[in-house]
């Protein structure tokens, strides 16, 4: 017996051995790379659902079976419409306050970048580019993930340098290859030179004397950010309605958790709540970036990267941290060698990826139009081209 029909043989009889690192499992992921799941409580969760379903196969096949075990759907749960945890107040005038900020280029050092540049709302979020194009053209090192379903996720950044979005938004407006602003001065001197901004801060943060600030900037956009989510098939499905996914989605559905992948991408938002080491059985191909090492030089650490959310992943390619994945076929394969040290086949890949087009939800077109702007004035800095 071979290595593939031995692994195969094993996941059938429902005898995958889940370890607390190492253990071979399939992430498809939206933007990075993630591989063996270093949570043992978790992984013996899963193990023990897994060991009770009967329903769910190995292989995809034509004939398949709609049925799919309820127990292990308990591993997820729909799509909220905000994503708060009851310490965030988001009154609809701080709200709209962050909506405009987050499409304000002239917090950025050219006034030509803002955050939708990078992850363009209408775009489900991203650019479509491997590395975004920051000042003067210059290219970050990784590729910009979905703000869509962002706050909900444990930590910010692929290195989870930032706790919340509130933090995270501040990143890119200071960063030099970025929106590149010279500081938090200059965008508080750009803001305060606009009436409007003065009158629209006062309105959000009622309580402060004082409120153009850097820090209130953030808090604005974390709040927008907070109802950017998607709702789509998957969520019906998840509701009680068996016809929302075809039978060849039911059968992506039944590789994706008897492989494994749902140990990490699990929950509402099907990722987004742990860290995972990309090449677990074949190292990555790109060592360049390290991870989450370079923020604590941990030697553990090597290789971690957060993992994403699935959702809309049919819409945000390029994949995994480097962009290296064109599309999701590639995506696929590319977790199986480097995860699983298993060529799937075709069929299993086109099963897989059938599903993981249902997670496509809908976007929210109101909530997302870019509104007016208000107008500069004779005080508002000039654009540095320099």
């Amino acid at each position: 017996m071979n290595k593939r029909e031995k692994y195969r043989g094993e996941l059938v009889g429902n005898k995958m051995s889940m370890k607390s690192s190492g253990g071979l499992m399939l992430a498809v992921a939206c933007g990075a790379v993630v591989g063996a799941c270093r949570s043992a409580d978790n992984s013996a969760d899963v193990a023990r659902e897994l060991s009770r379903d009967q329903k769910v196969t190995a292989t995809a096949s034509p004939e398949a079976s709609k049925e799919f075990n309820p127990r292990l759907l308990r591993r997820f749960q729909p799509a909220r419409e905000t994503i708060t945890d009851g310490n965030v107040q988001l009154s609809p005038t701080l709200v709209d306050l962050g909506r405009m900020l987050y499409f304000e280029k002239r917090m950025s050092k050219n006034q030509q970048l803002s955050c939708n540049s990078c992850h363009d709302l209408e775009k489900y979020g991203v650019d479509a580019r491997a590395t975004s194009e920051g000042d003067h053209g210059q290219h970050g090192s990784r590729n910009a993930p979905t703000v869509y379903h962002a706050a909900g996720q444990f930590e910010q950044f692929w290195d989870g340098r930032a706790g919340d979005v509130e933090t995270q938004a501040l990143g890119p407006i200071l960063n030099p290859v970025e929106m590149a602003a010279p500081s938090p001065d200059y965008v508080v001197k750009v803001l305060k030179s606009i009436p409007a901004y003065v009158v629209a801060f006062k309105r959000g943060f009622p309580g402060d004397g004082d409120p153009v600030t850097f820090a209130n900037v953030g808090k604005a956009i974390g709040a927008f950010e907070r109802k950017l989510t998607t709702r789509s098939r998957w969520d019906a499905y998840l509701e009680g309605n068996s016809t929302a996914l075809n039978a060849q989605e039911i059968e992506g559905l039944k590789l994706f958790t008897n492989l494994g992948c749902m140990v990490c991408h699990t929950g509402e938002f099907l990722g987004g709540s742990m860290y995972e080491k990309v090449g677990t059985v074949e190292p990555w191909p790109n060592q360049t970036d390290q991870g989450r090492f370079s923020v604590t030089k941990r030697e553990g650490d090597r290789m971690m990267f957060k993992v994403p959310t699935l959702r809309n992943i049919s819409e945000t390619a390029p994949y995994f941290h480097d962009g290296r994945a064109a599309n999701l076929d590639e995506a696929v394969k590319l977790m199986g060698k480097h995860q699983l040290g298993l060529e799937l086949d075709q069929r299993e890949v086109d099963a897989i990826v059938a599903w993981l087009h249902s997670l496509k939800g809908e976007l929210p077109k109101q909530y997302i139009a870019q509104p007016e702007l208000p107008p500069s004035t004779n005080g508002t800095p000039k654009p540095d081209k320099s």
